[in-house]
């Protein structure tokens, strides 16, 4: 394990948060982010008790307060150590409703989490991920942006929804054409399709392998995340072989 350097993963629960963080401290210890400990802990467990390193943080990616003692936090945990690799996989701003219907509450929560988080958490991330990038490490620092298909299609009732996740894709997008020539790699994942997680285990399909792994999602990122500079993809679109997209 590579242990001159560390992974942040925010927006760590049972899902894909917690695939994201099993596959990436395979190689780097890695800071775990969730608001509600309770959704990092038991992959927080299960990483240290495989002989990994993994350790969690509260904070609330919305509150430009909440993240930075979050990340005085982990500077002091991490000590030294470059950051490699950061993952934005913050849920929230989910709203399915007719337009007229939406309160100024709804509104407020879906930028939120998707706009406001991508804000605050780029913001602490690219200064430690450009101090990564001067030291020629053997993977290029990366910055991966997990998006849906709202991020690229504004479907009629989720329009709030849409306006968050593309927000989110806009600032990746500008990232991507500031920060791709200092060296990091800036990414958005657009997952069209229902994630394989404990949420959805009772959702049924015709097909039975209809899903999207969340391991799968974890593989594809660590692949983006190993990509040379030669050969970096912004966008990857990950979907179920049975989605109509």
């Amino acid at each position: 394990m590579a242990s001159k350097l560390f992974a942040i993963i925010a927006g760590v629960g049972p899902g894909t948060g917690a695939s994201v963080a099993r596959r990436f401290a395979q190689q780097y210890p890695v800071a775990l982010l969730a608001r509600n400990p309770d959704n990092y802990k038991p992959i927080v467990n299960e990483i240290n008790s495989s002989g990994g390193k993994a350790v969690g943080f509260s904070a609330d990616v919305t509150d430009v307060k909440s993240i930075r003692n979050a990340f005085e936090e982990i500077s002091k945990e991490f000590g030294n150590a470059n950051l490699a690799a950061a993952v934005f996989n913050v849920g929230g701003g989910f709203v399915r409703k007719p337009f007229l219907e939406i309160t100024q509450e709804d509104f407020d929560g879906a930028v939120a989490a998707t706009s406001r988080g991508t804000f605050n958490f780029s913001q602490s991330t690219l200064p430690l991920l450009l101090k990564t990038a001067s030291t020629n490490p053997e993977y290029p620092p990366t910055l991966i942006f997990t998006g849906a298909t709202a991020s690229v299609k504004g479907s009629a009732n989720f329009s709030v929804f849409a306006a968050g996740k593309w927000a989110q894709r806009a600032f990746a997008q500008s990232l991507a054409r500031e920060f791709g020539p200092q060296g990091i790699h800036v990414s958005h994942a657009v997952i069209d399709g229902v994630i394989d997680i404990p949420r959805t285990k009772e959702w049924k399909f015709d097909a039975p392998d209809a899903k999207i792994s969340p391991d799968a999602i974890a593989d594809a990122y660590w692949h983006l995340h190993t990509q040379p500079r030669t050969t970096f993809t912004f966008e990857i679109d990950i979907r179920p072989y049975v989605e109509k997209w």
